[in-house]
Order: structure tokens, then sequence, then C-alpha cells
């Protein structure tokens, strides 16, 4: 079996729990935002065609819109369409989730991170408990390659 110098998705599951806890997002809304990051401009009819395969939610392209997730590239005219794009807020998320998948920590401080707040529930403590894990791992893995690098030279 070929193994990756990095396994970008073992702690996949933790680093999505923590960014719709963060940012306020649905499974749903995270998905279609990883989908039209790759799309740049978009138009409603793509959103809808995505948005098919994920729970159905009738507003949510203008909640997304609203909450700043979306905004408007160009705005229809009479013969025109209009064309969407990300926010720089959804595309920071995105660029966030990607950071953490490349093994940046994610942080522990109150004031980042909602989840070590004291009156969480109980499925945030236990995601608390893993944060703690994978950042562990990942400064384990950071060290590993240091030492490695340096008994190269």
């Amino acid at each position: 079996m070929k193994s990756y110098p990095i396994d970008y998705l073992k702690y996949w599951r933790v680093i999505r729990f923590y960014m719709k806890s963060k940012h306020g997002l649905s499974q749903a809304d995270l998905d279609i935002i990883l989908f039209l990051y790759s799309e740049g401009y978009f138009g409603r009819a793509d959103f809808v065609k995505f948005a098919e395969i994920v729970s159905w939610e009738v507003a949510r392209f203008k909640r997304l819109w609203k909450d700043g997730w979306i905004e408007h590239f160009r705005k229809g005219t009479g013969r025109t369409r209009a064309i969407y794009q990300l926010s720089p807020k959804a595309k920071s998320v995105v660029l966030d989730i990607y950071r953490k998948l490349n093994g940046e920590e994610i942080p522990t401080s109150l004031s980042y991170n909602p989840m070590f707040l004291k009156n969480v529930k109980y499925t945030d403590k236990v995601y608390r408990t893993m944060i703690l894990q994978m950042n562990a791992y990942y400064r384990e893995k950071k060290k590993q390659s240091l030492t490695k690098t340096t008994k190269d030279d």
C-alpha cells in the first residue's frame, strides 16, 4: 500500500467540526463553500445544481448571501444574469481549512476557539480532546521532520 508523506484526511472530521463551530456553518453550507471555492464565478443556477446533492434548504442561497459568504461580482440587469463569487470571508475559511490539513495547529485559547469555553455541549468537549491530540500529533510530526533534515545535512 502506498503511503503519503502527510495524511491529510486523518483529522478531517476534527478540522471540519472546528470550522463549523467557529463560523456557525452547517455541514451543507461548508460543502457548498468548498465546492464553490474552485469555481471562481458562478450563477445562481450553478449554486442550485450543486445544492441539490446536500440537505435541502429553500433559502440557503439568500442566507449565505445575507450572512456575507457570497457576494455579487456583477449584478444582473435586464439582459444579463447576476454573477456571484465567494466573499473574502468564505475564501479565508477555505484557506484556513487547507492550512489545518497541512499541519497547522487548531488554537486552544478561549478567545480563538469557542469549543474551549466552559459551558459547551458534550460533543464540543469530546472534540476538544481530539484537537489536543491532533495538535500533539502535528507537533511530533514537525519535530520528526526537523530531526530528519538536520541528520541529512
